[in-house]
């Protein structure tokens, strides 16, 4: 009789996988260092890839309540100009929505189906996995109490699955040597405003580029107040020195980035008092690593963040780990061998995600940008046909969702005019 399969983080993947276990019969539990979820970070894109797993597991309702359906991706220069446009989603020819939600409010929503599934003891907390150890019978996960910091009862099971996001504790103790996260060059402040819809009501917005200061504009959340006001998710990105770490809940001050943002007044937005309404500001570099030459050893995996952190660039990070979860259940259900089925499913999801990793550096979608802003010598255009043909900013977009694994049934683009 097989055990439990152990599932080391309750973030986004760890609990897609969960549910994807459970859909398929095989048992699992997962254990969480947080002694208590909260709804931690701000927003977040699901593309259609993404969601069309989360479709199957028959929580897109829940969902589709809390966020918005984003209806088209659209570019801007520092100046306001639109430079291309594209439709997004259901709106696209896709069969599944794509979502802009707030990470908290998703991973919340699927710890609560995880645990009227699973059952409420599911999701075990204030476990902060410390190690693993493994022999022919099986292996075992050590933990540590955050809230003491004394050692938890280690569990053994027949397989286990580091989804620990970007500091998990196995990926170190297999590669001991692999240094600290390669930095972009750029940092990224984050926040949330309350605010009134803009341009479509459901527009994703790239603008200007990070020499100067590049904004991703998006609502996550409809109708918020009385008024009819969205919760709209900002990150403004801006080329600059960091020293700070990779702590995703660290605060940034506005007075770093403000500057380079206070002529961005345009008929469809005023950036500035968009930034100045956020409650709070989160700091984050734009970190990733090189991918892995492996990511599985005997009876232990890694998935999501914990295989492969990539820059935030192209609405991945969390859609590959619901690919990647969603990945792990089929090869599980392939095979009796459940360590050949790891191998699988290593086999299946490094290659693709390597390539996610490498191309965010150098030519996501937002690489439009930098060509205009490249070509144009960051001035005004009077026509981005003379900057850009439609070809050109079409296949630019079409490459990354080839390579990111949702490429469009039905391409329809616009270039401003």
């Amino acid at each position: 009789m097989t055990r439990p399969i152990t599932i080391i983080g309750a973030g986004i993947g760890g609990l897609v996988l969960a549910l994807e276990l459970h859909q398929a019969g095989v048992e699992c539990r997962i254990y969480e260092a947080a002694p208590e979820l909260r709804p931690l970070g701000v927003g977040i894109n699901l593309l259609p890839h993404a969601t069309a797993v989360l479709g199957g597991l028959d929580v897109m309702d829940g969902l589709t309540a809390i966020a918005v359906e984003t209806e088209e991706s659209i570019f801007f220069n520092r100046f306001g100009q639109k430079i291309f446009s594209e439709p997004a989603g259901r709106r696209a020819g896709y069969q599944w929505p794509q979502l802009s939600i707030h990470r908290g409010e998703l991973q919340l929503h699927l710890a609560d189906v995880v645990r009227q599934r699973l059952g409420a003891d599911a999701i075990v907390l204030d476990h902060q996995a410390t190690g693993v150890e493994q022999d022919e019978n099986g292996v075992t996960v050590r933990f540590r109490s955050i809230r003491t910091g004394r050692p938890q009862e280690s569990i053994t099971s027949d397989i286990a699955v580091s989804a620990e996001g970007v500091h998990s504790s196995v990926r170190k103790q297999f590669y001991p040597e692999e240094g600290a996260p390669k930095y972009s060059g750029v940092v990224m402040w984050r926040g949330t405003t309350v605010a009134p819809p803009f341009l479509t009501g459901a527009s994703m917005v790239r603008a200007g580029w990070l020499t100067d200061g590049k904004m991703v504009i998006y609502p996550i959340k409809n109708a918020v107040d009385d008024a009819g006001n969205q919760l709209v998710n900002w990150v403004a990105e801006l080329e600059a020195p960091y020293t700070g770490g990779r702590d995703w809940g660290k605060q940034g001050d506005p007075a770093d980035f403000m500057p380079a943002f206070e002529d961005w007044h345009f008929d469809w937005l005023d950036v500035p008092a968009l930034l100045r309404g956020a409650e709070s500001v989160l700091v984050y570099p734009m970190v990733d690593q090189d991918p892995l030459p492996q990511w599985t050893f005997g009876r232990v995996t890694l998935l999501g963040d914990a295989a492969h952190p990539m820059v935030p660039r192209g609405s991945n990070g969390a859609g590959q780990a619901i690919l990647d979860a969603h990945a792990l259940r089929v090869a599980l259900e392939s095979t009796t061998d459940q360590q050949q089925a790891l191998l699988a499913y290593e086999a299946d999801r490094l290659p693709k995600t390597s390539a996610v990793v490498l191309t965010n550096r150098t030519n996501p979608p937002d690489a439009i940008l930098r060509e205009v802003w490249e070509r144009t010598g960051d001035r005004p255009f009077d026509d981005i046909n003379d900057v850009m043909t439609p070809e050109e900013l079409t296949q630019i977009s079409q490459n990354y969702q080839s390579i990111a694994g949702f490429e469009a049934p039905a391409a329809t683009s616009s270039a401003a005019s």
